[in-house]
């Protein structure tokens, strides 16, 4: 199966029992993101958190004990 990275454009072929040529296949939400494009994006991710000023906007909810 051809790919096309959602960021830079780059091509790649991945196997058809993939399941993630499964997942993009059904689920057209889904997107590909190169493996270069992906770990830049997490090392610039890691960078940010630890600047302390790094903002997640969904973060769990502790355990209530009403609940």
């Amino acid at each position: 199966m051809r790919v096309k990275c959602v960021i830079c454009d780059k091509i790649d072929k991945i196997d058809d029992f993939l399941p993630l040529a499964k997942r993009l296949r059904n689920r057209p939400i889904h997107t590909y993101m190169c493996d270069s494009c992906h770990e830049r994006i997490t090392k610039r991710t890691d960078e940010r958190k630890s600047t302390g000023s790094f903002q997640v906007s969904h973060q769990k909810q502790e355990d209530d004990d009403w609940f």
